[in-house]
């Protein structure tokens, strides 16, 4: 369809399901923008309907085993090799990819206020501030994480990262995101993740935009296994929203960007690759509400391990060490009797980066602010400031409700190296130590 068209659904959807998207994860969706452009019982026909071409793309390997497999057929007016003109080095910006050990700090654990909005204009491109680096781009492990910061639209631009999966977490501002699979629209409390090797652009809706990005060099987000919690609750399947088919015929010049082997390439092309007819597979970009996040906790005592609020993980060849866990911290009862509710104290083998998209996180009420983050790397001890551990301490133990808040953290199992970008920021809070300075000694043999 023209981009502004209306969509065209194979098969009956729910009426429940957002208009624009098909609902599910992993799922094998199939989509067309105009009648008939996607082929029925075959992949590739002889002569493909409208005069379109028959393409793959591939996100895993084609041996892999059926259950981890993903593949999509496209059928667009172009194939991608005439979306790849000579390439040239590009300017990357304050983009980086692991290994990068560009400036040497000491260990510790690290907090930043949220950075200003721009006042000159930065694409989405342009806006991106990495933070922290892990593992290796070449060798397809690891992560990085970002920030961005976005004052302009993308026009006549795009991009696709072929060294990992890219995930957005909005903090201020909405998104659309322009796909070769269709349109995604996201706002702060939701997030999108656009697989590698998928062209987009990135459009303003309501003014600046600020947020995180998760950079995914690993295994594919998937869902985590529930085990004895069952079949429910978590991030449900349903309700994670494919795009449907819409396309652009639009034959004006626009510059291609890719990002690979943590290399930034440009390339100038005649015309629009936004160019999907329609479409059918289950490698396709996709969006989440986190608000529809069904948590579990503690209904007894006790304080249990954050893992239960994992929405996506990137597993690794190690079972239950993940190359990345992106965890949440909704609203949510606390209710355990006799029991310091915030996290505990801990050195953990993880390293964990932390954002905050709205309201106060429990642990630290002072400080960590919406737009801000914090990291905590492997072997580094953290847990609740003061002010938190008192009140835990001390208050009343009744049922009490956490509301407003929205707190998330990308773990890994390597060690997060921060960028010269971050280490030098402005917003670097120099005393972040201090929060636990007035944590002072309580022990007392003659009482127990």
């Amino acid at each position: 369809m023209n981009i502004n068209a209306a969509p065209q659904i194979l098969g009956h959807g729910s009426q429940g399901v957002t208009p624009g998207y098909m609902s599910g994860f992993g799922n094998s969706f199939e989509t067309e923008a105009l009648p008939g452009a996607l082929p029925i019982g075959r992949n590739s026909p002889q002569r493909a309907a409208y005069g379109l071409y028959a393409e793959q793309l591939s996100g895993s390997p084609f041996t892999a085993p059926r259950g981890a497999n993903e593949r999509s057929w496209l059928y667009r007016i172009r194939p991608s090799v005439k979306h790849s003109g000579r390439f040239s080095k590009a300017e990357a910006g304050l983009w980086r990819s692991a290994p990068c050990f560009e400036y040497d700090m000491p260990i510790a654990q690290l907090r930043w206020d949220a950075p200003p909005m721009p006042q000159e204009e930065l694409t989405f491109l342009q806006g991106v501030r990495t933070m922290t680096t892990a593992g290796d781009v070449n060798t397809q492990a690891g992560m990085a994480t970002h920030l961005y910061l976005i004052t302009k639209s993308m026009v006549d631009q795009h991009f696709y990262d072929a060294d990992g999966e890219l995930m957005f977490v909005p903090q201020q501002g909405s998104l659309r995101l322009v796909t070769e699979f269709g349109i995604i629209t996201i706002a702060p409390a939701e997030i999108a993740v656009i697989p590698r090797g998928v062209k987009f652009r990135v459009e303003l809706i309501d003014g600046p935009a600020r947020g995180y990005l998760c950079e995914n060099y690993g295994g594919a987000f998937t869902l985590p296994e529930r085990g004895p919690i069952g079949a429910n609750c978590l991030a449900n399947s349903r309700d994670f929203l494919t795009p449907v088919a819409a396309y652009e015929e639009k034959d004006t010049p626009t510059e291609l960007y890719v990002k690979w082997g943590g290399a930034m390439y440009s390339t100038k092309l005649p015309h629009s690759p936004i160019d999907v007819v329609a479409w059918h597979g289950n490698y396709a970009p996709y969006k989440y509400d986190l608000r529809t996040f069904s948590p579990v906790g503690a209904i007894g005592f006790d304080h249990p391990d954050p893992s239960i609020f994992t929405v996506l993980t990137s597993p690794s060849e190690t079972a239950g060490t993940a190359n990345i866990d992106f965890v949440i911290f909704p609203e949510r009862w606390m209710v355990a009797e006799n029991t310091f509710r915030p996290p505990w104290y801990h050195l953990n083998i993880m390293s964990e980066f932390m954002g905050l998209i709205y309201g106060v996180y429990d642990a630290k009420p002072q400080g960590f602010v919406p737009g801000g983050a914090s990291l905590h790397n492997m072997m580094l001890p953290h847990g609740p400031d003061r002010e938190a551990f008192e009140y835990a301490s001390n208050g009343e133990l009744k049922p009490v409700k956490l509301t407003g808040t929205m707190a998330f953290m990308f773990e890994t199992r390597y060690p997060q190296r921060v960028t010269e970008y971050a280490a030098t920021a402005g917003t670097l809070q120099d005393d972040y130590a201090d929060c636990w300075r007035g944590l002072e000694k309580r022990f007392d043999p003659t009482r127990p």
